[in-house]
C-alpha cells in the first residue's frame, strides 16, 4: 500500500467518524444541535501524524474523586489508567478516568473518558477543551491509540444549560493540538 493511499483510507476513517458523530446530534433527544446547526460544525482536516500510540498503565485501587462541571456540583470519577506518549516530538502525559456511576449500567460499564485542555482552547477550539471517548478494550498490551483527530467538544460548546465535565489540571498539554473539532461557528449560538 502506498503512503497515498494509506493516507486517502485513514481521511476517509476520520470522514466517516465525524459522519457518525454529527448523526448522534440527530438521534439525542437532548442535542443542542438541529440538523440546520451542523453546517457550523468545523474540523481541522485529518491528519495521521496525531494518532499515537501511548504506553498505559492500568491504575487499580483509585479512589473516586469529583469532576467539576462548568456549571452544577461534579461527577464522581475513577483515575483508570496513565498514558505516556509523544507528540509533536514532545513527551507527554493524560489521564483515562472511569464514570462511577456510568460503570454500574451494563451498556456503559467499559465506557472511558478522556478530556484535554491544550494551547488551541479559546483561539481554534473550544475554550473549555475537549474530550475523546474509548472503552476498556481499546487498551492492548501495555498500549493504547490515541487518535486526536476523534476529539470532540462538549454539548456545553454548543448551548448553555448542559452539565459538562471540565476536564483536570492534569490534563492540560502544552501544546497545540491541531486536531479533531474546531470552535463551533455558530456566531448566534448563546
Amino acid at each position: 500500500m502506498s503512503l497515498k493511499s494509506f493516507g486517502q483510507g485513514y481521511k476517509a476513517q476520520i470522514d466517516l467518524f465525524r459522519k457518525n458523530y454529527m448523526n448522534e446530534f440527530l438521534e439525542d433527544k437532548n442535542s443542542p444541535l438541529k440538523k440546520d446547526d451542523l453546517q457550523f460544525l468545523r474540523f481541522f482536516d485529518a491528519d495521521s501524524t496525531y494518532k499515537v500510540t501511548a504506553n498505559a498503565t492500568i491504575l487499580s485501587d483509585a479512589s473516586p474523586f469529583v469532576i467539576p462541571v462548568f456549571t452544577g456540583k461534579g461527577t464522581d470519577y475513577l483515575r483508570y489508567a496513565v498514558l505516556k506518549f509523544t507528540l509533536k516530538g514532545k513527551e507527554l502525559e493524560l489521564t483515562v478516568y472511569k464514570n462511577v456511576a456510568l460503570s454500574k449500567m451494563p451498556q456503559y460499564k467499559d465506557y472511558l473518558f478522556l478530556p484535554f485542555t491544550d494551547e488551541t482552547n479559546g483561539v481554534t477550539t473550544y475554550g473549555g477543551g475537549r474530550y475523546i471517548d474509548l472503552r476498556e478494550g481499546d487498551f492492548n498490551n501495555g498500549t493504547l491509540i490515541i487518535d486526536f483527530n476523534k476529539a470532540y467538544n462538549p454539548y456545553c460548546a454548543f448551548a448553555g444549560g448542559y452539565a459538562c465535565p471540565k476536564p483536570p489540571d492534569e490534563n492540560h498539554l502544552l501544546l497545540a493540538v491541531e486536531a479533531g473539532e474546531k470552535m463551533f461557528a455558530n456566531e448566534k449560538k448563546h
